[in-house]
């Protein structure tokens, strides 16, 4: 049976030495952050998620979620005995304000958590995950009334929360949806349509669910312009807060997918529900962004946490399975063959998938940092530039990390060889729920166009300069220091092929679009391999620095290892991707659409 151990270690070096969160205690909620705060949530989070959520994984898969005749869904067996665990035990409210309940602490706290909650137990994750986004949008966009009736119920888990977009006609292109809303007389509308895809759309696991759903008011603006955002509870919500009577929203089914089968993606049915409109009429966008930056942060988080427990049952397993010898002669002479961890190419897949482990928890981290400073910050030009990284580098997070996640959770199967492809044994789970977090929350494809089209235009290219100098100016600060040379020399080299990219684009993709779209997908992988070769070299250096200070450790030693390991194998893999973005859109664009 599959086993997870939360990274604990690794998590502490990035929080204390490499980012030195501690340097940050002046925006609210991280002084009450401290090393022994930090210490103490990460161990009982790691205790949850090893001791509680893991176990239930297995039986999430094959189990699944029923639908009964009444429309009612029921959850797997242990579900909503775990899900009391967490709400009890205060983790959806770990980062909320206190205005509302919550502990207010850092939100970087709270996405460390999610990676060990979401490698134990990915389709339970989802449950409380979906929450935090839904009830983001409110703390944006809700009206004071709707703050105070929904948010506090949402931070401690009474309630959960729904993002309702998609349909059966529109999933990127949401301009095109049907779903209709009408004005009522006493400022509330009644909510008549069909979504699809709604994860944990219906279930047990709390006494109400507060979904936000996109719906075109009657007389709006076709197109994307005319889409309001509403708040639309299960359960209507009485003045004082108490629960009255069901409203008119159904679970029409549960779809039957290729993973994450413990939690409950439905259909949902709008039969004249009661909702109340969020924001202003025909700004609904406003309000779904705010839910999909914070839902493709999570899901970036997804493709990061099954990549790592793969690697780390593949670990186990080459460390066990005898199998041949090493080509430089038997390691395990007592023993008829060798583990095959001593085979250069079962190193080389376990390295590979270790390299972007690391590496991506250090970007989740820095980007999460970003984000507390951009929301906590009372420096105006402090919120801008995190505001502006993170708008940078979502699309790049969300849509390399589960690309690369999910490839991982493949290699890590192949390490199994014939064992990997048996369920008993739960590597091909691990590669079945990894391969959602690349389509939903706007496919990788989509992405990489945002990325090309909207993000990197932005106010001139501010963000995507900042980026640049920063890297440039770490390279040239530890240019001279000949430890760092075999990792700054090639991070220079990858941002060099990361500006010609970008500038290629800028000359060719103004007159010829589809030189742009051609190239999307290779500028932000990229994108990718630049910004994990950054935070190698901020990682090596903070190694080298301990080592010689303290002395090394496995750990450390181990560090050093990987970072040559990513910046020999791994990162020169930035020259192919340069040389498909100049190639442009010709030959992908000649063939008429017949001709496929």
């Amino acid at each position: 049976m599959p086993s997870y151990k939360a990274p604990l270690e690794d998590v502490g070096f990035l929080l204390n030495d490499v980012f030195q969160i501690d340097r940050y205690d002046n925006l609210p909620g991280f002084s009450d952050a401290s090393a022994d705060v930090r210490d103490a949530i990460l161990n009982e989070a790691a205790k949850l998620s090893e001791q509680v959520l893991q176990p239930l994984n297995r039986v999430g898969d094959k189990e699944g979620c029923t639908r009964h005749d009444d429309g009612r869904v029921t959850t797997p067996t242990g579900f909503k005995e775990a899900y009391k665990q967490v709400s009890e035990g205060g983790w959806l409210g770990l980062s909320a304000p206190e205005e509302f309940g919550g502990q207010g602490l850092p939100s970087t706290l709270s996405h460390t958590v999610a990676e060990f909650l979401t490698s134990a137990n990915m389709a339970f994750s989802m449950y409380h995950g979906l929450t935090m986004g839904a009830t983001a949008a409110l703390l944006v966009h809700g009206r004071p009334e709707q703050k105070a009736i929904f948010i506090p119920k949402m931070v401690t888990g009474e309630w959960t929360g729904t993002m309702n977009l998609t349909e059966p006609q529109c999933g990127t292109d949401l301009g095109l949806l049907r779903t209709k809303a009408i004005k009522q007389a006493d400022g509330s509308y009644k909510i008549t349509g069909t979504k699809i895809f709604i994860s944990a759309g219906e279930h047990d696991l709390s006494e109400n669910i507060i979904h936000l759903v996109l719906a075109r008011i009657e007389g709006a603006p076709a197109g994307i312009k005319g889409v309001s955002l509403f708040v639309v509870p299960k359960i209507l919500v009485n003045a004082d807060g108490s629960l009255g009577g069901r409203n008119g929203v159904t679970c029409g089914a549960i779809e039957h997918k290729m993973g994450i089968h413990g939690n409950a993606t439905c259909v949902m049915n709008y039969d004249d529900a009661t909702g109340w409109l969020i924001g202003e009429e025909n700004k609904g966008m406003q309000g779904m962004f705010v839910m999909m930056n914070e839902a493709r942060l999570g899901v970036a988080v997804q493709g990061l946490a099954q990549s790592e427990v793969a690697y780390q049952n593949a670990v186990i397993y080459a460390q066990e399975r005898l199998q041949g010898r090493s080509l430089t002669g038997a390691k395990a002479t007592d023993k008829p063959a060798d583990p095959i961890i001593v085979h250069p190419d079962i190193r080389r897949t376990l390295l590979t998938i270790r390299a972007f482990n690391e590496a991506a928890r250090a970007m989740v981290v820095w980007t999460a940092l970003k984000g507390d400073v951009a929301h906590r910050s009372e420096d105006p030009k402090e919120r801008q530039a995190a505001d502006d990284h993170m708008g940078l580098m979502t699309p790049v997070l969300k849509g390399v990390l589960t690309d690369v996640g999910f490839a991982n959770a493949v290699s890590a199967q192949q390490v199994w060889g014939g064992h990997g492809y048996i369920a008993d044994n739960g590597m091909e789970q691990f590669v079945r729920d990894a391969r959602i977090a690349m389509i939903y929350e706007g496919a990788n494809g989509i992405q990489a166009l945002d990325l090309v089209g909207r993000k990197l235009p932005r106010d001139g290219g501010r963000a995507a300069m900042a980026f640049f100098a920063e890297v440039a100016a770490f390279a040239k600060e530890h240019g001279g220091d000949e430890a760092m040379q075999p990792f700054v020399a090639p991070l220079s080299r990858a941002l060099g092929d990361l500006q010609k990219a970008t500038t290629w684009l800028m000359m060719n993709a103004m007159a010829q679009p589809d030189n742009a779209g051609a190239g999307a997908t290779d500028y932000m992988k990229l994108f990718g391999l630049v910004g994990f070769a950054y935070m190698w070299a901020k990682m090596i250096k903070v190694t080298q620095d301990k080592i010689a200070q303290s002395g090394a450790t496995p750990y450390l030693t181990s560090k050093l290892t990987t970072g040559r390991f990513f910046m020999e194998r791994m990162l020169p893999e930035t020259a192919l991707h340069l040389t498909r973005i100049e190639s442009g859109c010709a030959t992908i664009m000649e063939l008429p659409a017949e001709a496929f």
